[in-house]
């Protein structure tokens, strides 16, 4: 049965959108999958907690994948197959989610420290995918109306959620704190400090493993149905004259409000939401994501824990949020990203104070934390959202730049956060007990 709703421009078709939510999910889930389960794998790797720090850079390098597509499209704009493109990366994403679950204790000697090689290769890879697919499942959207793109980022916020439900129903996060004794036998005197002990997990990281593996999977039976299902094809609004490449014909019926709608936007005003893309993925992909510990480890354990599942619940459903009430204002767009970056400069300032910032030892402080992260995120999120679908109606060349936007930014917020944490070691850790 053909279920279709309406909303503001046009209708849309509720199984394709699920369709394209599923698609969405297979952006990120992968190294947000590895990143949750990170509490559990660190015990039994040589880096310890510093595994995060290794694990952002490797995160940076695998920016060489847009970087090659990007130019790759510009030089054979005409000719790139973007379907291929997009199997290979999930093929990629599939297979490395699947070589995870056997090699990701696995470690070698590099310049004399041991180091979890399987795990940085397996990182790299699944760091690829996830990159690339900023450039290309966003073009990929200009084959659908603009209804759509917000399914898609739905699935990206998914992305996070999913794992990180499946890591909690894990055991992620649960721990005591005991009163350990340690002696010095040469001084005969005893030292008394609490430390945090970890309860073992319902079931192991192999498991984890296959589930992100069959979510990779999930993501391409979306693709190939939106692809090739004919349920699927009547919501194309373009065609493609030869089955080999994006070559892409324009519908006689749609060809004059197609043009009506080309460069509709001035200039200045794509430079303007694309600087906005640029900031806000420096912020929330990059330098946030770096001291989200240092800024609510001290308001407690819960409060860290309690931010991060309420951010990824808020992710999708502001989301949605922006399907039912589109905005397409560069003025609203543009205070909503301002407010969140002032939020996010509060978030950096209590960070900078741990472990003692602000309230931490009263009562109003983890629920000011608390909402403050899903605040931001909630506006950051809808702004994203809304630019994505406003740059939709230039077309997939803007849907590109986008992508491209969006990993540059994400770039320089990474090396931001860890200049600032690993090299000026401006970030104090509080304790977790």
């Amino acid at each position: 049965m053909d279920r279709r709703v309406g909303c503001g421009k046009g209708e849309i078709n509720l199984l394709v959108y699920f369709i394209v939510i599923l698609f969405g999910i297979g952006s990120w889930v992968a190294v947000n999958g590895l990143w949750v389960e990170l509490p559990i794998m660190v015990p039994f790797l040589p880096e310890g907690w510093k595994l995060p720090s290794y694990l952002t850079i490797i995160i940076q390098l695998a920016n060489i994948g847009p970087l090659i597509v990007t130019m790759l499209y510009m030089c054979y704009r005409n000719k790139l197959n973007d379907k291929l493109i997009i199997y290979v990366i999930l093929a990629i994403g599939a297979m490395s989610c699947m070589l995870l679950a056997f090699f990701w204790k696995k470690t070698s000697t590099v310049f004399g420290d041991d180091h979890s090689v399987g795990l940085f290769i397996l990182d790299f890879f699944l760091s690829l995918v996830d990159c690339t697919s900023s450039v290309v499942f966003l073009p990929f959207m200009a084959l659908f109306h603009v209804k759509y793109m917000t399914a898609l980022y739905i699935g990206e916020g998914l992305s996070g959620l999913l794992p990180s439900l499946v890591a909690l129903g894990q055991g992620v996060g649960k721990m005591t704190c005991q009163n350990v004794t340690n002696v010095n036998q040469t001084a005969n005197i005893s030292y008394y400090h609490i430390k945090p002990i970890y309860q073992d997990p319902s079931f192991p990281v192999e498991y984890f493993c296959f589930f992100l593996f069959g979510m990779m999977l999930i993501c391409a039976l979306a693709f190939t149905l939106l692809n090739y299902l004919p349920y699927c094809k009547k919501e194309h609004i373009l065609r493609t004259t030869d089955p080999g490449n994006e070559m892409y014909e324009l519908k006689n019926k749609e060809k004059s409000s197609i043009k009506k709608q080309t460069m509709k936007i001035r200039p200045a005003t794509i430079a303007l939401y694309l600087s906005l893309i640029a900031v806000i993925n420096s912020l929330t992909n990059g330098l946030l994501s770096g001291i989200q510990s240092y800024s609510c480890l001290p308001y407690g354990n819960d409060a860290y824990h309690l931010t991060v599942t309420l951010s990824k619940i808020a992710n999708p459903v502001v989301c949605f949020f922006a399907f039912l009430l589109p905005v397409s204002s560069a003025a609203v767009i543009t205070v909503c990203v301002t407010l969140g970056t002032a939020i996010s400069a509060y978030i950096i300032l209590m960070a900078s104070q741990s472990p003692t910032p602000w309230l931490y030892d009263e009562p109003a402080g983890p629920p000011l934390m608390i909402s403050s992260w899903v605040i931001m995120g909630s506006l950051m999120t809808f702004s994203k959202v809304s630019i994505a679908s406003v740059l939709r109606e230039e077309g997939k060349t803007a849907l590109l730049w986008c992508g491209v936007v969006t990993q540059l930014g994400s770039l320089i917020g990474a090396i931001l956060s860890y200049v600032l944490v690993n090299v000026l070691r401006l970030f104090e850790s509080a304790p977790v007990c």
